[in-house]
C-alpha cells in the first residue's frame, strides 16, 4: 500500500507541474496568440467637438506598424502612441490601423463632427 501511495503522489505532482508549465506558457504568449488590439483610445465615437486640433492617444500592444489616417505613427515598447491631428469643418473619420509581426491587423474607425 505504501508503494502505491508513493507512485500516485509522484504521478500527481508531475501532472500538476506540467499543467502549471502549460498554463504559464499560455498566459505569457496570450498577446502573440490573439494578435494586436487597439485599446484605450481617447476618442468618443459620434460626438461633436469644438476644437479643430485634437490629440489622439491610445495603446496597441504588440503592434509593429501603426497608422493614423494612413500616416505611420511611432509607438513605444508598451505599445502606447500619441499624435495630433487637425479636423476639418463638418464630418471627420479617424482611422487607426495596427499590425503585428505575424500579419494580424486590428482597425478602428471613429466618426466626429467638428463645429466651429
Amino acid at each position: 500500500m505504501n508503494h502505491n501511495a508513493k507512485k500516485i503522489l509522484k504521478i500527481a505532482s508531475l501532472s500538476i507541474f506540467f499543467i502549471f508549465i502549460v498554463v504559464y506558457a499560455f498566459f505569457r504568449s496570450y498577446d502573440l496568440i490573439f494578435g494586436v488590439k487597439i485599446k484605450n483610445v481617447n476618442i468618443l465615437d459620434g460626438v461633436k467637438v469644438t476644437e479643430s486640433i485634437m490629440k489622439i492617444e491610445g495603446n496597441a500592444k504588440g503592434a509593429i506598424n501603426l497608422s493614423l489616417n494612413g500616416r505611420e505613427l511611432s509607438i513605444d515598447q508598451e505599445g502606447n502612441f500619441s499624435d495630433t491631428i487637425a479636423l476639418l469643418s463638418g464630418y471627420n473619420v479617424i482611422n487607426i490601423k495596427a499590425e503585428d509581426k505575424f500579419g494580424f491587423v486590428d482597425e478602428k474607425n471613429y466618426k466626429l463632427i467638428y463645429e466651429k
